[in-house]
């Protein structure tokens, strides 16, 4: 598969945009379509500022900056990713519900950080940029977070217009999707381990 398809497609798995409709589900049905881009934006220009430096510093960051391996992030951060991924399997909306916590201050702070910026996407970033040139990984990082602005967006526009008595049918169908998911993030949790492990050896 083409290096870039492949970085977009893992990045695209880890934000997974039916899990994170789940997620921010009250700000869906709170906040107007103009409020609710406008918090997503925000949300997405954090996030893609870590992923970018990330990108661009790769496991030197780890190495000279934190020094600690990379093999160790990894480790950890596929341990994080799989126990998420088991809440999400079995308990479903609640555990996403839970990682954000009660009525945050700062909406797109709270957007970015349990979320979008996680060990998986850290990592995928520090991938993209050892696989492909700098602005091609940073390309392929704003694609990826535009995709998901707009796949999230078409979730909002799906819960304004679908009728109340309806509603419920429609937070089932996406609760179904986000537990099947959860099967493959939970994949790339162990993924991460593997590559970890392979690291250290």
């Amino acid at each position: 598969m083409d290096p870039f398809i492949k970085s977009l497609a893992l990045f695209l798995v880890l934000f997974n945009p039916f899990l994170m409709s789940i997620y921010l589900q009250d700000l869906i049905q709170e906040l107007d379509r103009p409020t609710f881009l406008r918090v997503l934006l925000r949300a997405c220009m954090i996030s893609g500022f870590v992923f970018l430096m990330f990108a661009w510093g790769g496991e030197a960051i780890f190495t000279d900056i934190l020094q600690v391996e990379f093999a160790s992030f990894l480790i950890f951060g596929g341990l994080v990713i799989f126990l998420i991924a088991m809440q999400m399997l079995f308990i479903g909306s609640d555990a996403i519900k839970r990682m954000r916590g009660g009525n945050p201050e700062h909406i797109s702070g709270s957007i970015a950080m349990p979320f979008m910026i996680g060990p998986g996407t850290i990592s995928a970033s520090v991938m993209a940029g050892s696989t492909l040139s700098y602005p091609v990984a940073a390309g392929n990082i704003v694609l990826a977070l535009t995709l998901t602005v707009i796949m999230l967006m078409m979730l909002k526009y799906a819960f304004d217009i679908i009728k109340v008595r309806n509603a419920s049918l429609l937070e089932r169908y996406i609760d179904i999707a986000g537990r099947a998911g959860a099967l493959l993030t939970g994949t790339i949790g162990v993924q991460m381990i593997l590559q970890g492990i392979r690291h250290v050896i």
